[in-house]
């Protein structure tokens, strides 16, 4: 289970230190992937193999689906954590999420998500207004 929220930079190589508190579930690999709202996604092995076959369900057939497989695994990328608990991110992935130096590391459950300062902050602020609301409207789904 993911939760929490940890600052680290990552440096001009592309690597990221990954919460001490995640590494043991995180394991030697896990996989990056372009998120949602302008974020990446880190998966352990496990997790992205359900992604993964969630995906490879998706129907052929309609467009917005072929679209979601495309856009969620041509930037997919295994990494390795090395032994200072960092993965290298690929360039890939840094251009598209907009990763310079300050970077926030959040717990979402079941995944991380690696997102530039500036836009955590820019999104926080946003969604902050939003959020009781948010809770009001999801208190009927969830009971």
């Amino acid at each position: 289970m993911f939760m929490g929220e940890y600052a680290h930079n990552i440096d001009r190589k592309g690597r990221l230190i990954m919460p001490a508190k995640f590494r043991e579930e995180l394991g030697e690999h896990v996989v990056v992937n372009r998120g949602l709202d302008g974020c990446l996604y880190v998966y352990t092995v496990e997790q992205w193999q359900q992604v993964y076959q969630k995906l490879s369900t998706l129907p052929s057939t309609n467009k917005d689906a072929r679209m979601y497989q495309r856009m969620m695994l041509s930037k997919a990328a295994e990494c390795e954590m090395d032994s200072q608990g960092r993965i290298l991110i690929p360039s890939s992935l840094i251009a598209l999420a907009g990763l310079e130096k300050e970077c926030l590391i959040i717990g979402v459950a079941n995944h991380l998500e690696i997102w530039s300062k500036d836009r955590w902050e820019t999104l926080e602020e946003e969604q902050s207004a939003s959020f009781e609301e948010a809770a009001e409207h999801l208190s009927e789904i969830m009971g």
